[in-house]
């Protein structure tokens, strides 16, 4: 069991710099994210690509500016839980029991969920039966490529996800890629390298065809696809990676009893306090008039959110509002020699 003074429900940008305030005021804090990087949107969907508008930063990408908000947090000691969703929550006695799809408890008077526009989830390939293999020999993501060495390994996608990973494990592995195109999505160089590598032998494409089932038994021996002439072919296969993109779904937070507009959650403007007491929604998610889906106005968020609880963690402390330039308390959370 986790006792913190806030749990974030997302570690994109806002997430990390709320983390930051809270620190900032003397007040503990643990990240939980569905993702298995730090980063949310910036990394998932542009990490290369520029943003102008955070300011005093002219420009600047999405792993960039999840960097600098990481060295941001750098003085401080924050868990992030990746990899984890928050599956349900219940109250007690004033704090929120929060619990994880990996049965991780959390107990906290304060909940803030900076989940962007929802959890981001895998598409999956449409074969129920592969369900029992997740996580073992069926993945939508590569956390540790050394795992996959000298394994036969079947990739399904036509993007460059799919096109990047089939190279990357070709060097250490026999790949077969599969596609339900003939055609693939890609860079040039990358495309220009995989038909090199066709020819050479040291990966096998297969278009335009889908799965169609998989063995059976409890270990993952081999798959069978199929073209649209109803041709099946059958291939050997250790580990299975579907590379189709994300969906982004609300998940179980719509389940909680938080007003709801459309899929945002409604706030308040004075601390971005939701209709339940201790439970705040900042950033993309959160649903007010006048509201901005900007990265700034989410710092902006956060700050107000992180100081309504301290509050509710320290009920017999009184507040106090100080200046990073001028407080000595704050510097030395910060590791910052005082003039």
């Amino acid at each position: 069991m986790n006792k913190t003074d806030a749990l974030i429900i997302g570690a994109g940008p806002t997430g990390l710099f709320t983390a930051h305030q809270l620190k900032l005021i003397g007040l503990d804090c643990e990240i939980v994210d569905n993702l298995d990087k730090i980063g949310g949107q910036c990394i998932e969907l542009y990490p290369d690509k520029p943003i102008y508008d955070i300011p005093a930063v002219p420009e600047c990408s999405g792993k960039s500016l999840t960097e600098n908000l990481l060295q941001q947090i750098k003085p401080f000691s924050s868990n992030q839980h990746l990899n984890e969703r928050v599956q349900e929550i219940t109250e007690k006695n004033g704090s929120w029991i929060v619990k994880t799809n990996k049965d991780k408890i959390f107990v906290s008077p304060n909940i803030i969920i900076a989940g962007g526009v929802g959890s981001f989830e895998p598409r999956k390939l449409p074969l129920k039966e592969l369900s029992k293999f997740e996580g073992k020999s069926v993945f939508y993501s590569v956390a540790d490529k050394t795992l996959f060495k000298n394994k036969k390994i079947s990739i399904f996608g036509g993007g460059d996800s799919a096109l990047d990973w089939a190279l990357e494990f070709s060097k250490n592995s026999k790949v077969t890629l599969i596609h339900r195109r003939d055609e693939f999505r890609g860079a040039p160089h990358t495309l220009k390298e995989l038909e090199k590598l066709k020819k050479s032998g040291k990966i096998s494409i297969k278009t335009p065809f889908q799965i169609n089932s998989i063995n059976e038994g409890n270990e993952l021996k081999f798959i069978e696809i199929k073209n649209d002439d109803e041709k099946i072919e059958k291939i050997d296969t250790d580990i299975l990676f579907g590379f189709f993109g994300l969906i982004m779904q609300l998940g179980p937070i719509a389940e909680w009893g938080l007003n709801m507009n459309k899929k945002t959650i409604e706030v308040n403007t004075e601390n971005f306090q939701t209709n339940k007491p201790g439970i705040f929604a900042i950033g993309d998610i959160c649903s007010y008039p006048g509201k901005l889906k900007l990265i700034l106005s989410g710092f902006h968020e956060g700050a107000l959110a992180a100081r309504a609880c301290f509050k509710l963690a320290r009920p017999n402390e009184k507040y106090r509002f100080e200046f990073t330039t001028s407080s000595k308390t704050i510097k030395d959370r910060l590791g910052v020699k005082s003039d």
